[in-house]
């Protein structure tokens, strides 16, 4: 009997026959303007979104000035001192269960639309972005009406105007993780769409006026870091969430101190992935590739280095160079994809940078052998071996599909490992001591740490960093607070 060698069982010799989603009953708009005050509106000027897997344009979008924003938030005052901060709790619940249902009728065409526009593979879009959206709506239509018991003995109300900005790696959950509770606290929204993924936000925004929504309890302004800007200088608003780049976080934070306005930041990450030589390695592989070639890498919380205890490091090493020999990359519209397209040419061109600069440090490439498309935007899933903490791999955020394996030998060590950078928003831990687990988790500082798992998510479980990955918390009754006077 012939028994298949590892590199047949792993290699890349398997072929798959194309199973591509049908598009062609998904339907937009070849031109979007802005959504304000219940309807969309013109825009003066205009600039391309394209599909990063073949980089064609999709469509065009509007550029919002400082005058446009303005009539935003102006619709979003009127909306929130009229109707929407007036109106009892069970009712607003009543808009966003409405909401949340209809996202489920149209999630086919949400998930096509959400991997045509940012590259990510349909069966994450089908099976993470989508049903996460909706299921944000639901679970913060269950606090509208139970404020007050959110915060016992407290008189919560509503802040007034929430000014949000959102990133393009997640554009149709982090428009949901950010306006679901701001409408259940009695809030109305200036939101900006990331100018590269605008088009499942001007989907919600249709969907928004069949589910009846008050005009001007959500406003979606598109355009660049300028229509952002006038967001969060404009002097109605009362409060500022944005997830983004670091850099661009602490603008913000310059610019609204001394101010009253509210403020919230989810920023990058350098996430460690801690792997014992009692865990479970198998599954704890399958947890390294799920907890950073998930959507390309392009996932703040990604856990992007590797500590694994040294004993066990070849045996990890040589288990994960052959799993991501498996991994497909391609059309994101295929099903049988495992990584779809970087979202832009900018982002493929600063990965490429630092993957070069791991290279040059003397650090050791391994690269998935895989074909990559002649058109769009891709990369091979890649890890480093032979990374010191002083690695430019090991420090700064890549956001794409770049794993750095570093080694230790205590636990102590993997803590003070995991605690050497300037970021704070997640990590994981493997082992089957749950004494282990529990001890070590509780001496990290990250503001979400997985046991035996990696990239796990539920509305009702709070979300959010230390350090450099920002302040303030995103889902569960947390994510009510920010949006909230409590008296």
């Amino acid at each position: 009997m012939n028994i298949p060698t590892r590199e047949l069982l792993f290699g890349d010799l398997w072929d798959y026959a194309p199973a591509p989603e049908a598009r062609d009953h998904v339907r937009f708009e070849k031109r979007y303007g802005h959504f304000i005050d219940g309807r969309f509106v013109d825009a003066e000027s205009w600039f391309e979104v394209i599909d990063p897997s073949n980089e064609e344009v999709l469509c065009e979008v509007g550029e919002a000035s400082a005058k446009t924003v303005d009539k935003a938030v102006a619709a979003a005052r009127k909306a929130q001192s009229g109707v929407w901060g007036k109106m009892p709790g069970r009712e607003r619940a009543k808009y966003l269960y409405r909401i949340a249902r209809i996202i489920q009728e149209k999630a086919r065409e949400l998930a096509i639309l959400e991997s045509m526009n940012g590259g990510k593979p349909i069966r994450e879009s089908k099976s993470v972005d989508v049903p996460l959206a909706a299921a944000h709506f639901f679970y913060y239509a269950g606090w509208a009406d139970k404020l007050r018991y959110a915060f016992a003995g407290a008189d919560p109300r509503p802040i007034g105007v929430a000014g949000q900005i959102i990133p393009w790696n997640f554009p149709l959950l982090m428009a949901a993780w950010k306006i679901a509770p701001a409408l259940a606290a009695g809030n109305t929204v200036v939101l900006k769409p990331a100018e590269t993924t605008p088009l499942t936000a001007m989907k919600l925004a249709e969907i928004f006026m069949e589910a009846e929504l008050p005009a001007g309890v959500v406003n979606l302004v598109n355009g660049f870091g300028k229509t952002g800007a006038a967001i969060v200088e404009h002097p109605d608003v009362d409060k500022i969430a944005f997830t983004g780049s670091t850099d661009v976080g602490k603008i913000i934070q310059r610019t609204l101190a001394g101010t009253r306005k509210r403020l919230t930041l989810e920023l990058g990450g350098k996430g460690a992935n801690i792997i014992f030589a009692d865990a479970a390695i198998d599954q704890a592989v399958e947890g390294i590739v799920d907890g950073i070639y998930f959507n390309q890498g392009h996932v703040c919380c990604a856990g992007s280095r590797l500590l694994v205890e040294e004993c066990v490091e070849d045996e990890v090493v040589e288990k994960l160079h052959h799993r991501i020999q498996t991994l497909r990359v391609g059309d994101p519209l295929d099903k049988n994809t495992d990584i779809g397209a970087i979202n832009s040419r900018a982002q493929l061109e600063k990965i490429q940078e630092l993957v070069d600069s791991g290279v040059e440090e003397g650090a050791t490439i391994h690269q998935s052998k895989c074909a990559l498309p002649d058109k769009g935007f891709f990369f091979r899933p890649t890890f480093f071996t032979g990374v010191s903490q002083t690695h430019r791999v090991a420090r700064e955020e890549i956001f794409g599909p770049v794993l750095s394996v570093l080694t230790f030998r205590t636990p102590e060590e993997a803590i003070e490992k995991a605690n050497n950078t300037a970021y704070g928003l997640s990590a994981g831990v493997w082992t089957d001591k749950g004494s282990k687990l529990f001890q070590v988790a509780g001496a990290l500082r990250a503001g979400v740490i997985w046991g035996n798992s990696f990239n796990k998510f539920d509305p009702g479980s709070p979300f959010g960093g230390y350090k450099e990955s920002g302040f303030g918390r995103e889902g569960g009754w947390h994510g009510l607070l920010p949006y909230l006077e409590v008296r």
